[in-house]
């Protein structure tokens, strides 16, 4: 608690945008203003979110991650994850390949077909089952399987640009991000997201902002986005403020409230942010926000989908855990609906919720690796297809 009151008192220390202060990002032909991006998110960042995410405030919204192979080799769960809602523009779409043949067919594929307008690729995955067979975040170690990726995509892409999403390296140890950062830059990348943690940290403690100014003054000719630890909208305008960069990614922030979308917009607009919304707000929030995912998935596999939405909407207030039990039996809209009326709609939100940390929790890890790995840099062969397991991070 008394974190969440220091975060705060910071965050209202934070003076507003002038005017002219902040750039529109360019990435490529696109123009995000203001220059916010939402994070691709496993189960979080599909279209309904993203599309209410993009109700609250402009930006750019990712879609969530795609495995390459799986989209060469026609996986159906794969296709599905490349919905678009019909008032999706730009739209942009998270990578993730190991190959470079697979990752330059997909993107072939994805751009050819018109399906996407951005691509961002995915080099920051820590989970240990792709780490231990060389894919995710291990990649940037082997520079030039790095490269042959980059470039196979962005070869395939024609006009619309490719991004890279990195974090800082296996571990304090073993930094790789400056690395990284110039061979998107010399491969013809469009930007260049810097996700301020290690591997070895996953979420743990807070991101290394230092290392995005860093990787900031290292390449100068494309945009550097920052992302970690923007939690309310002052923090991204302390991020660009410390570090220089072009553009901030928003993660974790937003779950529970993507309605931090519009307070960016008010700050980077030199205004206020609205008040934070009141209990019987965010209820009206929660069910557009089922409904959505009902329409996309059906009722059921959608109300199972929201339970963790829905402890990250009501954590914090009083009686949260009483309402998260209600919240996570219903098996109707019906039912939801009639659950949300029942709450205090008079309700304030609660200012220390918005630092609380969302999504997958802190702690650390021992970053598991091919046995040598660290000592063949050089090599850039692919890794076997198991290290493009369909799972997201980063």
């Amino acid at each position: 608690m008394q974190q969440a009151r220091a975060l705060d008192d910071c965050a209202q220390a934070t003076p507003l945008a002038r005017a002219g202060e902040f750039a529109p990002l360019r990435i490529g032909a696109l123009r995000v203003n203001p220059p916010v991006v939402l994070a691709p998110m496993a189960g979080v960042t599909n279209a309904p979110f993203r599309t209410l995410c993009r109700s609250f405030g402009a930006g750019l919204y990712l879609s969530e991650m795609v495995t390459a192979r799986a989209l060469v080799e026609g996986n159906r769960r794969t296709e599905q994850l490349l919905h678009f809602a019909p008032e999706e523009s730009p739209r942009s779409l998270q990578l993730y390949g190991t190959d470079p043949h697979y990752t330059g067919e997909a993107v072939a594929r994805l751009v050819g077909e018109g399906r996407v307008d951005h691509i961002d690729l995915n080099f920051g995955c820590p989970v240990r089952k792709v780490t231990r067979r060389g894919g995710g975040a291990a990649i940037p170690v082997k520079r030039g399987l790095l490269r042959n990726i980059v470039r196979a995509a962005v070869r395939n892409a024609k006009t619309a640009p490719v991004t890279i999403k990195i974090r800082t390296g296996i571990d304090e140890a073993h930094l790789t991000y400056l690395d990284a950062g110039r061979i998107a830059e010399q491969e013809g990348c469009a930007a260049v997201t810097l996700h301020a943690r290690s591997a070895a940290q996953l979420y743990d403690g807070f991101a290394d902002w230092n290392a995005i100014a860093a990787l900031k003054q290292h390449i100068t000719s494309i945009p550097v986005l920052g992302n970690g630890d923007i939690r309310v909208a002052r923090d991204a305008l302390r991020m660009m403020r410390a570090t220089q960069c072009d553009g901030v990614v928003v993660g974790r922030g937003c779950l529970g409230r993507p309605w931090l979308f519009r307070d960016l917009a008010a700050v980077f607009a030199g205004r206020e942010p609205p008040a934070q919304p009141k209990l019987g707000e965010i209820g009206e929030i929660m069910f557009a926000h089922a409904s959505g995912l009902a329409a996309h998935l059906g009722v059921a596999p959608a109300l199972r989908a929201f339970r963790k939405h829905a402890g990250w909407y009501t954590r914090g207030f009083p009686g949260s855990a009483q309402m998260r039990r209600r919240l996570v039996q219903v098996c109707t809209l019906e039912e939801l609906r009639a659950v949300l009326d029942g709450f205090d709609a008079e309700a304030p939100f609660p200012r220390a919720a918005m630092h609380i940390a969302r999504g997958k929790k802190s702690g650390r890890q021992r970053v598991a690796l091919p046995e040598g790995y660290l000592e063949a840099p050089d090599d850039d062969t692919p890794p076997p297809a198991a290290a493009e397991a369909p799972v997201s991070g980063g």
